[in-house]
């Protein structure tokens, strides 16, 4: 089967792994669709992520949507020509070959986490990862498509009780990529008040104001200055000195949140002087497994209702054969989400 590897920094190939046999646990799904994790993928590919920087070779990938093909005896919560999301592939069957999950293989494994937990088995003892919990199946009348997105919404909506906002909050975000873009768009359908999003593409400004956006700035808009009494201000790009600079316009008792893997980032500081009395920091580099997936529930209500589609992010499409190409393409920063296709 298929199977993008990484090779060396930077060095992305398709190669032919053998294909996965399911456990008593598992289902076997072949992949339709997947995404690119700009931040993410971009990290591993270049030997950056906390862990994987000298893992070469790794089959890379963690966002897809599938149809399960064959089941083990043991699985009760996937059918066979039912769909799951975020399955994974760990053990490619190459000697050498290592998973960043995985999950742009042609065929991947996802997981029957609840079947493992009803029969006691659920520890790492019986081979169990923390990532099984949202390895999910996928109700009949969502479509592949619109579900390939689930796997950035899940995370993103999740991180609202992380951080713990609540309707009516209101927030201002850094980075307007397909995170920030996510906060916008799933605040507004949650509830929150007042949204702002700073970013220097127009085009990504633009998307934000689609989505609900109260207001836009660039990185160096004097208005910024004026921003006063928020509840909250979310770093989804990573860098320390956001935090600083959201210090001034929290409220008392208000948070500072940063979403994402700060990669290559061993210690930060904070300028305590900046802020008011009582304030939260909280840091989000890796999802609550629970809370992303419970997400799943409103997300699908959303799609149902014709609130919420990838349609509105998916800006570039790619066969699975052009993976590098589309690597390089989220590399200039133009791409909100990139969509894998597999013919």
């Amino acid at each position: 089967m298929k199977t993008v590897s990484v090779t060396a920094p930077g060095v992305v190939e398709i190669i032919d792994t053998p294909m996965p046999k399911p456990g008593p646990y598992q289902a076997l799904v072949k992949t339709e669709f997947a995404c690119v994790c700009n931040s993410t993928d971009s990290e591993l590919v270049h030997g950056r992520f906390p862990g994987m920087e000298r893992a070469f070779p790794f089959a890379l990938g963690h966002e897809s949507v599938g149809t399960v093909v064959e089941v083990g005896d043991k699985v009760k919560n996937f059918k066979i020509d039912g769909r799951a999301v975020s399955g994974l592939h760990f053990d490619l069957g190459v000697e050498g070959m290592q998973s960043g999950w995985g999950g742009f293989c042609e065929y991947v494994l996802a997981n029957d986490h609840e079947a493992m937990v009803a029969d006691g088995v659920a520890d790492e003892e019986h081979g169990w990862f923390e990532c099984y919990e949202i390895q999910t199946p996928l109700d009949d009348d969502i479509s592949p498509k619109e579900a390939v997105l689930l796997c950035t919404w899940r995370e993103v909506l999740g991180a609202f009780r992380d951080f713990h906002l609540n309707p009516g909050d209101d927030i201002l975000i850094y980075g307007a990529g397909p995170v920030g873009l996510s906060f916008v768009k799933l605040g507004r359908l949650f509830g929150l008040g007042w949204i702002g999003i700073i970013d220097r593409h127009p085009e990504k400004q633009a998307k934000a104001k689609e989505f609900g956006a109260n207001a836009v700035f660039d990185r160096d808009d004097p208005k910024l200055v004026d921003l006063k009494n928020l509840d909250a201000v979310i770093d989804a790009v990573g860098k320390p000195e956001i935090m600083n600079s959201g210090l001034p316009m929290i409220r008392r008792g208000g948070s500072l949140c940063v979403y994402g893997v700060m990669a290559g980032l061993k210690e930060f500081t904070i300028n305590n002087s900046l802020a008011d009395f009582n304030y939260n920091i909280f840091i989000h580099q890796w999802p609550t497994r629970l809370y992303e997936k419970e997400a799943q529930g409103p997300l699908c209500d959303w799609i149902r209702e014709d609130k919420l589609s990838s349609s509105e992010f998916i800006t570039h499409t790619f066969d699975i054969d052009d993976i590098d190409q589309a690597l390089k393409t989220v590399a200039d920063r133009k791409v909100i989400k990139a969509l894998l296709t597999y013919s």
